[in-house]
């Protein structure tokens, strides 16, 4: 991994280590984001609960996520917590660290294309990039979605062009599809309109949605989004609306389609 951090983590921090030395009472690991800097993790700090043997919890050259307790900057000791670091924050640091390692493959694949030492490509971009974002795959999901022009954030044209063409295509997410029928019956006297008030709701309700007609009373219904949170949301809301339409003399229905 390319990426390094000069100076000292924050009391708070989740950091990512590696186990370097195991004694009876303590784990030494080295912290894998910063410049030659490690720190100790205490028995007590490994799990709640007594712990017989700390191999049971942790093993020489295991990567594990801990959280910075104190920082003594004169003497140079980092106290971390393995136990303190809950699942959600784990996970996100995981995924952080995997998002970086994505950004830093793609550095060393235009390196190849360009000829040019990964090393000292990565040093070029990094140095500009690191001047506004914490990490390059920040920036790089910013180019995705058009909020940063590398040429204006300091790198010049040629290479800013490669970046950008090389990061939208590798970084643009998939898009997730959630699809099914909508089936609306009714006996109402003002049945058509009532139909037609109804369709237009359910289209009002996001612009990620697309209704198509398929005959007798039924619709195909498609939710495109990037993320299934926001696409269940849409969902929901669209239930509400059809649930809203369902009375004595009308019927409203909608049936997922599956794997979606």
């Amino acid at each position: 991994m390319f990426y390094i951090r000069h100076g000292y983590p924050e009391e708070d921090e989740i950091v990512l280590c590696k186990v370097s030395k195991i004694y009876p009472n303590s784990v030494f690991v080295d912290l894998l984001e910063y410049e030659r800097k490690s720190g100790i993790v205490h028995i007590s700090e490994v799990s709640p609960g007594r712990i017989r043997n700390l191999r049971d919890f942790v093993s020489d050259g295991r990567q594990i996520v801990c959280k910075v307790l104190r920082v003594d900057k004169e003497k140079g000791h980092i106290d971390l917590s393995l136990r303190r670091v809950n699942s959600n924050q784990r996970r996100e640091k995981l995924d952080e660290i995997k998002q970086e390692l994505k950004a830093e493959q793609l550095i060393k694949n235009l390196a190849t294309k360009l000829k040019k030492p990964a090393e000292k490509l990565y040093q070029e971009i990094s140095d500009v990039i690191f001047k506004e974002y914490s990490h390059i795959f920040l920036c790089f999901k910013d180019i995705v979605d058009s909020k940063v022009d590398l040429q204006k954030l300091g790198l010049k044209k040629p290479l800013a062009d490669e970046i950008t063409e090389a990061v939208i295509e590798k970084f643009k997410p998939k898009k997730i599809v959630i699809e099914g029928e909508v089936q609306l019956q009714t006996y109402d006297s003002s049945g058509v309109e009532k139909i037609k008030k109804v369709l237009q709701s359910i289209e009002k309700v996001s612009d990620t949605i697309t209704l198509a007609y398929l005959g007798a009373g039924r619709f195909m219904l498609r939710i495109e989004d990037f993320d299934y949170k926001p696409a269940e949301k849409t969902l929901k809301d669209v239930q509400k609306v059809l649930e809203k339409f369902s009375d004595k003399q009308s019927t409203a229905s909608f049936n997922r389609k599956d794997g979606r």
